[in-house]
């Protein structure tokens, strides 16, 4: 069976440093940092007082105030971001076949801060006072659920929850849902809303957390003080199209998507292993699943959390997959800005990757100052670079030991 190709033609998102997918390129290739205190709640009482929060996010007036109280949080940053990408490609729903739209929409977490509020309700006011909007405000899947609803999409479904990997899982199985003849269309991607004292606990207890105050130097990834992660929130979602679809109806196109691979370590909870195989693996697989060879590739957007064994392995899969030509190519963390958007990262790191291509610009891993052996690959560090890109990976590797790598392409008319 012949391959149909693949093109990403419209983005949209909500981040710690735009609200918009064109405003959080800006700030990318700015290197404006997102990170500061939080304050969606009083973190006084807790190790962790920075998290990379959405600010400046009015609900009620981007959704209404009645639609909008039907929503988590999640689930409206995926609605913001998802109408954003439907208008920003130009696509009308009216005059598709829906049957061969699909959603795929991934969370880790999804509602948690309603999970808390509702918690905390029932202890006080007795289980059976809960509100009945808990239960499907909160559950992981309503963001692609909600947002079939928005379109009247009516192919595909779904919500990968695979937790740090989940919205490169999500934006890959578009892509194989429409190459292998499944669906014409896909609205996908990942959102996340997790800062809150509970996931703030919960990661800090693992000593998943960095604990630094100063927000230059908490989200360093590759850096030899690099001490953990910092936790973000926000979702981008991207339209995938077949390439004659697009073409159809003149559609403007981003970047070509052309490879896709997922693997799992099989091997602990939360650690990677150690070297670097389980993500040597996907690379490899997206690599080949687009028919190129490993010296094409030009630049890596790497999924670069800032945590000791996450950098250091990511490094190690990229000697591995590429050999020689690893000292070739670039590898930047984006969340040197964003955080860890955790089932978001993925497909905002997607979104910055086809937008690299589309630039020739590769974005810095900013606030980085001292050289670590173990990471000693050009990370394009604090200033960003213009150059001749062609063909670009992403990569997330999640707890539960998933791995997601996608290839992208320089769009070429």
């Amino acid at each position: 069976m012949d391959r149909r190709r693949v093109v990403i033609t419209g983005l949209g998102a909500v981040t710690p440093v735009g609200l918009t997918a064109a405003e959080s390129w800006q700030a990318v290739r700015s290197g404006v940092c997102g990170i500061g205190p939080i304050t969606q709640f009083d973190a006084s009482s807790q190790k962790v007082s920075l998290a990379a929060e959405v600010k400046g996010f009015d609900a009620d007036a981007l959704l209404g105030k009645q639609e909008a109280k039907r929503m988590g949080r999640f689930t409206q940053f995926a609605m913001v971001s998802a109408r954003e990408a439907l208008a920003d490609s130009g696509l009308n729903p009216e005059a598709e076949d829906l049957d061969r739209c699909g959603v795929i929409v991934s969370s880790g977490i999804g509602g948690l801060s309603i999970t808390e509020a509702e918690h905390d309700r029932g202890l006080a006011r007795g289980w059976d006072r809960v509100s009945p909007f808990y239960i499907p405000t909160a559950i992981c899947n309503m963001a692609a659920g909600q947002i079939a609803i928005d379109t009247g999409f009516r192919g595909m479904c779904t919500c990968p929850v695979t937790a740090c990997a989940g919205g490169t899982n999500a934006v890959g199985d578009a892509f194989h849902y429409i190459r292998d003849g499944y669906a014409d269309v896909m609205l996908c991607g990942g959102t996340e809303a997790a800062v809150t004292p509970l996931a703030i606990g919960g990661f800090t207890s693992m000593k998943a957390l960095s604990q630094a105050t100063d927000p230059n130097r908490a989200s360093i990834p590759f850096d030899a003080e690099r001490s953990g992660f910092v936790l973000g929130e926000g979702a981008a979602i991207l339209v995938l199209e077949e390439l004659q679809h697009a073409l159809d109806r003149g559609a403007h196109i981003y970047a070509e998507f052309v490879g896709y691979g997922a693997t799992c370590d099989a091997y602990h909870m939360t650690a990677p292993r150690p070297d670097g195989s389980g993500g040597a693996k996907a690379m490899a697989m997206a690599i080949a699943d687009a028919g190129i060879t490993p010296d094409q590739v030009d630049y890596i957007n790497a999924h670069g959390t800032s945590t000791h064994l996450n950098d250091a392995g990511e490094t190690a899969a990229v000697k591995m997959v590429f050999g020689d030509h690893a000292r070739k190519l670039s590898m930047s963390s984006t969340k040197s800005m964003t955080g860890h958007m955790l089932g978001a990262a993925g497909a905002v790191e997607a979104m910055f990757t086809a937008l690299s291509l589309r630039d020739g610009y590769m974005p810095a891993t900013i606030h980085y100052s001292v050289p670590d052996p173990e990471c000693d690959l050009d990370v394009v560090p604090n200033e960003g670079r213009e150059a001749q890109l062609r063909y670009a990976l992403s990569n997330s590797l999640g707890f539960g030991g998933h791995n997601g790598s996608i290839l992208l392409k320089k769009w070429e008319a």
